[in-house]
């Protein structure tokens, strides 16, 4: 067994030896260069994802037009975001934004990684369906020729059971690359053929669904309550506004961390959300008490399927359970819409509220890919890789998870 004072020692040596064995013994050791983000605004190359986003092999809608446009607009700014395109010819087959960090973890080592901003819940890359192994072909050959990509590709936010984890264990055999899974969690998904009051009553306790009952009730003691779903252009506006307030109101507004926080945030979520109403993929739904949102949730499309984005809710009315009151009416809304199949909870790990709730799960995990190249930069690349994976085995071992 490791000793703490072992260890560090050891860390310190094996960084020594990625960035300054290959170098002079007097040099200091440096992180990779970071190259200026490439213009990431054109509007030709935005219609090319607007014609890839129908025939992805793996829905995401964070990375769908609308949102990753948005994203682009106002988050993007001092992140060194590259966007990487497959292409098979003329046609794009696949999409796959990147972001620099100059650290992985704990380990000051510089690395790429799919770009998933504070508000992206899932990064399976863009990719035509029955081109999956090209397009990561292609994504890994440009990466491996590119100086700002650092050592390794850290991926994260991928259903293990995608199409993308398929394509990318497949192709990582072939070239012999190497190819860790570095984490997975598993998270509430709704994924039935059953109808909302029988999956209610299948997956959901029997006292539980009495006590929401008896909520609804008391809740409805107090004045006119309607449940409503977003359907006219010209209430989006207002309907973004009492959002990002009732979102405000509560325990993220006093944390810092509602999208009406901070301006960059705020003018994402407008954006996303008109964009992808003009598309057909916004799902906003709201609980009203006497014409006063108390209960507000967003989903966003792609595909046949959706994903849970943000959830709001009166906390000074928290006796009646107001967020999940507007969870039930989420369920009633998407089972009882053919063209939704299914939709993702973008939860965290045994989340209490909606894990009651939504029976099914949907395994999300992270890889480590081990990049190429030529010469030193292939050793340099090489030695990371390995660093990283005996540094965090070790690292396990101490803590006695392995």
């Amino acid at each position: 067994m490791f000793s703490r004072q072992a260890f560090r020692h050891l860390y310190r040596t094996l960084i020594f030896v990625a960035y300054g064995g290959f170098m002079d013994m007097a040099s200091h050791p440096a992180l990779p260069t970071i190259a200026p983000a490439p213009d990431i605004s054109g509007q030709s190359q935005r219609a090319r994802w607007l014609a890839l986003a129908p025939e992805a092999a793996e829905a995401n809608a964070f990375y769908a037009p609308d949102m990753l446009g948005a994203a682009i607009d106002h988050l993007a700014s001092g992140q060194d975001v590259h966007l990487i395109e497959a292409h098979e010819g003329d046609r794009l087959i696949g999409l796959l934004p990147m972001v620099q960090r100059v650290r992985h973890g704990r380990l000051p080592i510089g690395c790429v990684g799919n770009w998933m901003h504070d508000h992206s819940f899932f990064g399976a890359p863009m990719i035509r369906r029955g081109d999956e192994i090209a397009a990561w072909r292609a994504f890994l050959t440009q990466l491996d020729a590119a100086s700002w990509a650092g050592t390794f590709l850290h991926l994260e936010g991928l259903d293990a059971a995608g199409a993308n984890a398929a394509a990318l264990e497949a192709l990582c055999v072939e070239q012999r690359r190497g190819r860790l899974e570095i984490h997975r969690y598993d998270r509430a998904m709704l994924r039935s053929d059953l109808s909302a009051d029988a999956y209610w009553d299948t997956h959901v306790r029997s006292k539980k669904r009495k006590e929401l009952r008896r909520l609804q009730k008391r809740l409805a003691e107090l004045g006119t309550v309607e449940t409503r779903l977003l359907s006219a252009q010209d209430k989006l506006a207002r309907w973004c506004d009492d959002f990002l307030e009732l979102e405000a109101s509560g325990w993220k507004g006093q944390e810092g961390t509602a999208l009406g926080c901070k301006p960059a945030d705020a003018a994402f979520f407008r954006a996303a959300c008109a964009a992808a109403f003009e598309a057909g993929r916004l799902h906003m739904l709201r609980i009203d008490l006497d014409g006063r949102a108390i209960a507000m949730l967003v989903n966003f499309r792609h595909g046949e399927g959706a994903f849970s984005f943000k959830i709001a809710f009166d906390e000074a009315l928290g006796r009646f359970s107001p967020g999940v009151l507007i969870e039930i009416a989420n369920l009633h809304a998407v089972q009882d819409d053919p063209t939704i199949g299914w939709m993702d909870s973008c939860a965290a790990a045994d989340h209490p509220m909606i894990d009651s709730l939504w029976a099914e799960r949907r395994t999300i995990v992270q890889y480590r890919i081990a990049l190429h190249g030529h010469g030193m930069a292939r050793m340099r690349r090489s030695a990371a890789f390995a660093i990283a994976n005996g540094v965090e085995a070790i690292a396990r071992r101490m803590k006695g998870q392995a």
